[in-house]
């Protein structure tokens, strides 16, 4: 089954650059992933507002190509004022899509602010704005990185969707059987909003290494070996990461999956051979 057949289809998420050439970069990643027909895209927002006006500019930017694109809104840190104009003016320039996240508490600053759970923020969303948007929430299948553990972690995550979140979109992960382990035990806590695996393509060690430390997602061992092994070498680490990610998907997307979502990290290619891959085309 191709990620083009399944009703949510496919989105894909952009950073805000912050240099003209990364800026450059990122359109035309937009515009060789628009031609796939994806159902939207989502522009990160950093720890406290820390990148609000560049998220803003971003959205704006990434939008003009006519895909529906959900600006990440994070309430740690953030008064309730803020919060509140930042999605009217989400809502008066036509935006219709918000990814709402609790968000990291930046070093140095002192409030955690007046929200300080995700499913307080969409609540927060939901009275203001009524059913203006369509609200998506993390997910965590292996579990939030200071959660105490998977049970807590999991209720927290029926919070976030009960307080009016439309879906969900996970954390990346490498192994299936933690989605479905997530997903089922969601469902038996009442949960029926779609959760859409979020896909990470693996292009650099290095820097998966570092982000999945970061992150809590856990990288299998067999991986890391096999990438350590090749050393140096993108070409052979590209080339098993397409090889790797790709059997994923068609895991996830056999297995149920609604649909998946790409952490881009801005660029192109390496989702489009997975989707080329799954499609045929």
């Amino acid at each position: 089954m191709s990620a083009q057949q399944h009703p949510l289809g496919i989105s894909f998420e952009f950073f805000p650059p912050n240099t003209d050439a990364g800026r450059d970069k990122l359109m035309q990643a937009r515009d060789m992933l628009a031609e796939r027909n994806p159902r939207f895209f989502s522009v990160t927002y950093g720890a406290g507002g820390s990148t609000q006006h560049r998220t803003i500019d971003t959205v704006q930017a990434v939008r003009q190509c006519g895909i529906s694109t959900a600006p990440h809104l994070s309430c740690v840190g953030s008064a309730k004022s803020q919060i509140r104009d930042l999605i009217n003016h989400y809502k008066d320039e036509g935006i219709n899509s918000l990814v709402a996240l609790r968000g990291d508490l930046p070093s140095g600053m002192g409030s955690i602010g007046e929200l300080r759970y995700a499913n307080e923020l969409v609540e927060f969303i939901r009275e203001e704005t009524g059913d203006h948007f369509e609200i998506a929430v993390a997910a965590y299948p292996e579990a939030h990185p200071q959660a105490s553990n998977f049970e807590a972690d999991l209720q927290n995550f029926a919070r976030k969707v009960k307080a009016g979140a439309n879906l969900a979109i996970t954390q990346y992960f490498f192994n299936a059987d933690a989605y479905f382990h997530f997903v089922e035990r969601a469902r038996q806590l009442g949960v029926e909003a779609p959760i859409v695996p979020g896909i990470m393509p693996i292009t650099n060690y290095s820097k998966l290494a570092r982000f999945s430390d970061a992150c809590g997602a856990e990288i299998p061992r067999w991986i890391r070996k096999q990438l350590e092994a090749y050393g140096d070498d993108s070409d052979a680490i590209a080339a098993f990461g397409e090889e790797v990610i790709t059997h994923l998907c068609e895991r996830l997307l056999d297995g149920g999956a609604p649909g998946l979502h790409f952490y881009t990290l801005n660029q192109a290619e390496p989702t489009l051979k997975v989707i080329k891959n799954l499609t045929g085309r």
